[in-house]
């Protein structure tokens, strides 16, 4: 228990600097997820339409998966420096394939009936696209952002490493003064944005889902 409070008591010391850390951190998640769902979601609609182009893109961003975080984040280094820029694009091809799987996986599941019959009653391609595709897919595309967030918020700690900031300083630092209390003031956050991230798009996921008879 004394662990937790001297972790408290550095915390509340470094109130400021923690704030800072904690809106650097969540600044990395949100570019990461939102070029992720910006350039994910289209190509996820287009692999479901197209074998050619799931067989190429799909393979391409699931070979992401393969190189560590860390080694993207020094890979852009000498392109972008230490900064949030090379941060940012380390965590957002990490965020990349579960988004674009699933949301291959949540248009190519579509019954292709339901679109015949939309159709049929006169629907456009637009509108058959925004009032029928999206709200069926769109459960299964959220179970992919809330693999990303997760991992996402996670990773997001390897920004320390380059002088980007984050709560993974905390971490850092509780390294180099093997300190286990200072690692917590990082740790504890991150594994209750992880956890609130996990439940906050799983209730979204619920809510959108829709029903069964």
């Amino acid at each position: 228990m004394d662990i937790f409070l001297r972790a408290y008591s550095y915390a509340l010391g470094r109130g400021g600097e923690l704030a800072d850390a904690l809106g650097r951190h969540m600044l990395l998640v949100a570019i990461a997820l939102g070029v992720g769902l910006l350039v994910c979601v289209p190509l996820g609609m287009l692999t479901a339409r197209s074998r050619l182009a799931s067989f190429t893109i799909i393979n391409a961003v699931n070979g992401l998966r393969v190189i560590p975080s860390i080694a993207i984040l020094f890979l852009a280094i000498p392109y972008f420096g230490l900064s949030l820029t090379s941060a940012a694009i380390a965590l957002t091809v990490l965020a990349m394939p579960p988004i674009l799987i699933n949301t291959d996986a949540a248009f190519r599941k579509i019954d292709p009936a339901v679109r015949e019959a939309a159709f049929g009653m006169g629907m456009s391609a637009g509108q058959v696209l925004r009032q029928i595709e999206i709200p069926l897919a769109l459960p299964v595309v959220l179970a992919g952002v809330r693999t990303a967030s997760t991992e996402v918020i996670a990773s997001a700690t390897l920004a320390a490493f380059i002088g980007a900031g984050g709560l993974g300083i905390y971490i850092t630092r509780g390294f180099a003064l093997y300190d286990t209390a200072i690692l917590l003031v990082g740790a504890i956050p991150v594994a209750l944005l992880a956890l609130a991230a996990e439940l906050g798009v799983g209730a979204v996921q619920r809510v959108v889902q829709p029903p069964t008879h």
